[in-house]
């Protein structure tokens, strides 16, 4: 990594705000939920499907309340359909100035259970159905579940895709050179708010209130991802912490707080291939 490297306006950190809005097709539930009785495998799950209905019709419109209360700008991960189902949130999400990337039709439908030709109808089917949602076309992605094959990077590059936000092999973003082409490769959250299905919210916050800490006072240039889900982190008893959690954030100086977008641009503009622990902090 270049001696000079710095976030802009010499940031101490980089947090991006990743919004998760998701449906499962049809008559489908998620295969995890609040409730603590497994159902019999193939049950029609009616209290699973109304959990993960929660996003659209309010988790994500109060997560986009507290976004505007701290003036952040954010990258909401849209499944299609979830966009096809709630299209006034589709409004307010671009109206309120955040971007919106795709993530895949349904949350059921995962690209690593697809031949490489269905994968790009499906990458192709989201791009038009979120442009005619919001009249522009998506510069990014994010899997669902992340699970992807050998196949889709280069799909997603020869789709000409800004940004992609699939990887948890390395810290920070760089770009990413395939044979179809080149983007932005983005780390994807260790910590993402269903992970307190069975604890007490305020693990969550515990756990980015710590791993913030430790990254602005011992690594420059560091990054973090925080990551929430519209039918989860939307509910009362988890918004509260996102909303506290930023507000701590938002006490420190030098904190640089980008859609995906915007990051994505700077580090294609600057050129960043790679940036290894050992060149950041062993040169």
């Amino acid at each position: 990594m270049p001696k000079s490297f710095a976030w802009p306006n010499d940031a101490r950190i980089c947090v991006v705000i990743t919004v998760l809005v998701e449906n499962w097709s049809d008559g489908k539930a998620p295969s995890y939920s609040p409730m603590t009785t497994p159902l019999k495998p193939g049950t029609y799950d009616l209290a699973g499907i109304h959990w993960q209905q929660y996003g659209g019709r309010a988790g994500a419109w109060r997560i986009l309340k507290i976004l505007d209360k701290y003036k952040l700008p954010a990258t909401f991960a849209c499944n299609a359909r979830s966009l096809e189902l709630y299209p006034q949130l589709s409004t307010q999400i671009v109206k309120s100035g955040h971007e919106i990337a795709g993530h895949g039709y349904t949350q059921d439908a995962a690209l690593i259970y697809m031949t490489a030709d269905e994968q790009r109808d499906t990458i192709r089917r989201c791009i038009k159905i979120i442009k005619d949602k919001t009249g522009a076309r998506p510069v990014g992605w994010l899997s669902p579940v992340l699970a992807t094959t050998d196949e889709t990077e280069g799909l997603l590059a020869a789709e000409k895709f800004l940004w992609y936000g699939d990887y948890n092999n390395f810290d920070l973003p760089q770009r990413m050179k395939t044979k179809d082409g080149t983007f932005c490769a983005i780390p994807h959250s260790d910590y993402a708010d269903n992970r307190t299905l069975r604890l007490m919210p305020r693990a969550w916050y515990d756990m980015h209130v710590d791993t913030f800490d430790y990254l602005y006072h011992n690594e420059p240039t560091a990054f973090l991802n925080v990551t929430v889900h519209a039918n989860y982190g939307g509910r009362p008893l988890v918004s509260a912490m996102i909303d506290k959690f930023l507000n701590y954030m938002q006490g420190f100086p030098g904190v640089w707080a980008p859609r995906h977008d915007e990051l994505a641009r700077f580090v294609m503009k600057r050129g960043i291939d790679e940036w290894t622990y050992r060149e950041r902090f062993f040169a």
